[in-house]
């Protein structure tokens, strides 16, 4: 089957349902019975599977994790609450005090804050590269660097990095390359095919169906010799590929109680089904809208990298088929003009989400980087007239009819 889709809806469960429902039951329960103490102990033993504790595994969350394994071609998948939490603990696996990431240095504003805030307190040392100029980053890998980390698009930058690139020089110094593609989903980019380690995600985007439910997803493509982490190299000798992982559930995913609820996995696994149909749909808004910017006068400036005149169009079709994601943003000429615009919108929503199936605007620098100083936010793209739009699936022409009558008005 190549339809993502189809595979999606063709995905079996873990075990036969009693009942042969067609869709997976939600397991809220906390805890799960034993036919004997035996096989309990065996279990805690690590000698027998089985689901225990709903803070450590769950038959729902299982099959959620099952159906992104499948149509990735991961090594191993976990399920988390969030994707701030799936990204935490992943550097919380990796890296100990003292270590340090290279990252790329145009994020979303609250991943620069879990690196420069959180774990800086914790001895954990972020240094900021830009990613599409690959000799910065060697430039600044020691023997304490762990991973490289980056955003598949930038949000909202709209930057691509040459993945490829990333991957080489990753792989010639041993340390991991970890992409943040909650922009770009898995119905249009697989990390594997690409060679990259660790991929991690905010499924609350496209994957939740619409803005559902919180989660977040690690997803461990198997490329990656865990022996060459310092961090994972005892968990490497006593379970091989699957170190990352066992750690993980084993030590932060449990202790820090970084789980995803069974009904939040019931959404992502919904969501999951109808992705690639929702991805298509909002890919085609964002090109009639792209092409309804640029031939307005009005709007000084916009970026999508679907765009054919777009500097990273020929990156977005290599690495994601042309379709890298459905967020684009455009410019007036100045904050208020921006507030004016936003404030007559009548069909796109005035919110802070992305990939929902509503159309969604925020003014950025007012909004997700009002923390940061001016100087800052100019060094990270970051302008007083942008505006992000998340493209959803309304009629690509009752959206354009709302921007053209709040442009108008504005104008009247």
């Amino acid at each position: 089957m190549k339809s993502f889709t189809t595979r999606s809806l063709n995905i079996p469960f873990p075990k036969k349902d009693p009942h042969n429902a067609l869709a997976m039951p939600i397991y809220e329960s906390v805890a799960f019975e034993f036919a004997s103490a035996e096989d309990i102990a065996a279990n805690f033993r690590g000698e027998l599977p089985a689901h225990t504790y709903s803070r450590t595994s769950n038959p729902t969350v299982e099959y959620f994790e099952t159906k992104v394994r499948t149509l990735t071609g991961a090594h191993q998948v976990l399920a988390l609450s969030s994707g701030m939490s799936a990204i935490s603990a992943t550097m919380l696996s990796i890296c100990r005090q003292g270590d340090n990431i290279i990252s790329g240095n145009h994020l979303f504003g609250h991943t620069v804050a879990l690196f420069e805030q959180s774990l800086s307190a914790y001895g954990l040392e972020t240094r900021f590269a830009d990613t599409t100029r690959p000799e910065e980053i060697e430039q600044l890998i020691d023997d304490k660097t762990r991973a490289i980390y980056f955003e598949t698009v930038t949000n909202p930058q709209l930057e691509i990095a040459d993945i490829s690139r990333l991957v080489e020089i990753a792989n010639r110094y041993g340390i991991l390359l970890i992409a943040d593609s909650t922009v770009t989903p898995p119905s249009v980019f697989n990390s594997k095919t690409l060679g990259v380690h660790i991929e991690v995600m905010s499924a609350t985007k496209f994957i939740s169906g619409g803005a559902t439910s919180f989660g977040g997803l690690i997803i461990d493509n198997g490329l990656y010799d865990w022996s060459k982490n310092p961090n994972c190299r005892a968990a490497s000798e006593k379970f091989g590929k699957d170190a990352f992982i066992a750690r993980l559930r084993k030590n932060y995913y449990r202790n820090f109680g970084m789980p995803m609820t069974a009904h939040t996995a019931n959404y992502m696994i919904s969501g999951l089904d109808i992705l690639e149909l929702r991805v298509e749909r909002c890919y085609q808004n964002c090109i009639k809208l792209g092409e309804f910017f640029q031939k307005t006068v009005k709007v000084k400036r916009v970026d999508y990298p679907g765009l054919k005149d777009s500097t990273y169009y020929d990156l977005a079709l290599k690495q994601f088929g042309g379709v890298p994601g459905t967020v684009m943003t455009f410019d007036l000429e100045s904050q208020d003009d921006c507030f004016r615009f936003i404030n007559r919108l009548k069909i796109i929503r005035r919110a802070t989400n992305l990939n929902d199936n509503k159309s969604l605007i925020i003014h950025p620098y007012s909004t997700i980087y009002a923390e940061f100083t001016e100087s800052i936010r100019r060094e990270m793209g970051i302008r007083q007239g942008m505006m992000r739009l998340s493209v959803g699936i309304e009629g690509a022409e009752d959206l354009i009819e709302d921007i053209e009558q709040a442009l108008e008005l504005k104008y009247s």
